[in-house]
């Protein structure tokens, strides 16, 4: 089993208590737009690391990050990249993926908007965790902390931090 922090558009911005949560996870996963390599330096001397670049990532993160990131954990196949939509509206840029091998999890970001829903036709679940910097529209921070253990998504818990 292990326990993974979520997430998202981070704009450059790692606090304290993004690091706390870190230090819990076995690893953490970031859906783009980082914005600086200083936070995912300092998400990897707590934790291993896996993350896509996203739209406004400059060169040096861009080659350091794919812009997509699939991999197996623990019997599930995640597939993430940072502007991918959601059931039903997924972006074009990846739609042919997902509909000829779907993976069981779809992770992205860019919207700012915290969403889990499963997508019943291609039988997966996604996940869009939100946005954890400060710099954007949203009024709370958020990220997603969950388990995976054979094959299995379970323990899902939204955590929310005020936005200063």
């Amino acid at each position: 089993m292990k326990k993974i922090l979520l997430l998202s558009d981070t704009h450059s911005y790692i606090d304290n208590r993004i690091l706390a949560y870190a230090e819990k996870a076995d690893e953490v996963w970031h859906a783009g737009d980082i914005g600086s390599l200083q936070v995912t330096d300092a998400l990897k001397e707590l934790k291993p690391l896996r993350a896509v670049f996203g739209n406004i990532d400059d060169h040096e993160i861009r080659k350091e990050f794919p812009l997509n990131n699939r991999f197996v954990c623990e019997g599930v196949d995640v597939l993430i990249t940072h502007i991918g939509g959601y059931p039903g509206k997924y972006s074009p840029a990846i739609r042919e993926e997902l509909n000829s091998n779907p993976p069981k999890l779809f992770i992205c970001g860019h919207s700012h908007i915290l969403k889990v829903m499963p997508d019943k036709k291609l039988n997966l679940l996604h996940m869009n965790p939100g946005a954890i910097g400060i710099h954007g529209f949203h009024k709370v921070r958020t990220m997603l902390r969950f388990t995976v253990d054979q094959g299995k998504i379970d323990n899902l818990e939204v955590i929310e931090i005020e936005r200063k």
